[in-house]
């Protein structure tokens, strides 16, 4: 029973900091779309809370390996749990770095790339709010994993593309900008792609460690 509890703690500590994971990446995207509309209090409003949650993320995750190290639970499973939970991490790790640079480096993003910006900015998101139930469904229903999942390769392939499409019309398309200009897209481009990322290489670290569970 000691042990059961210690378990199922582990398990609501888990559920938690997703959702912190889930709140942090919505927050990114109302921070983007902040800076892009020019409600600077909002924006700056949206790093406060991003990192915030980013910090509590930080302490779950290390009080769950301590549960899970000093109370010797789940042996078999314990590596693959707490390198999702890193994985997991990095996301709102990303979210917030890359919020935060916006705010330091005031990236000019010229309004016809606006709209560009936000449907990437939503497509990075929804991969990660897709791979999301899928690491739940890991430690309640680990056959249920491989349906939830195949939602976060489309967007993040999506994404790809369209990240692609944005530098081309930049270097191809723009030519009143500066190249220093456009190199600054670019690397903007860059920052909100990897959270899609991050989200494809969480998801496929949950694809296999749910075969691990169900053979």
């Amino acid at each position: 029973m000691f042990t059961l509890r210690h378990a199922n703690k582990s398990i609501q500590l888990i559920e938690s900091f997703i959702d912190h994971i889930d709140k942090g990446i919505l927050i990114f995207r109302e921070g983007v779309f902040n800076y892009l509309d020019g409600n600077n209090n909002s924006f700056l409003d949206n790093l406060k809370t991003l990192s915030s949650l980013e910090t509590e993320a930080d302490i779950m995750r290390r009080k769950v390996e301590n549960i899970l190290y000093t109370q010797s639970l789940m042996p078999q499973l314990r590596g693959d749990i707490m390198r999702l939970m890193e994985e997991l991490d990095n996301i709102i790790d990303l979210a917030k770095k890359n919020l935060y640079q916006f705010d330091v480096e005031i990236p000019f993003i010229p309004h016809e790339l606006h709209q560009d910006m936000k449907k990437l900015t939503d497509l990075a998101v929804a991969s990660c709010e897709s791979v999301l139930p899928a690491a739940r469904a890991y430690f309640r229903e680990p056959e249920a994993v491989k349906e939830k999942i195949h939602r976060t390769y489309l967007y993040e392939k999506e994404a790809d593309k369209l990240a692609d499409a944005i530098k081309r019309k930049v270097f191809h398309d723009m030519p009143n900008l500066k190249l220093s200009e456009k190199f600054h897209l670019r690397y903007f481009t860059l920052h909100i792609e990897t959270i899609s990322d991050a989200a494809e290489k969480a998801a496929d670290l949950i694809s296999i460690m749910a075969i691990k569970r169900t053979i």
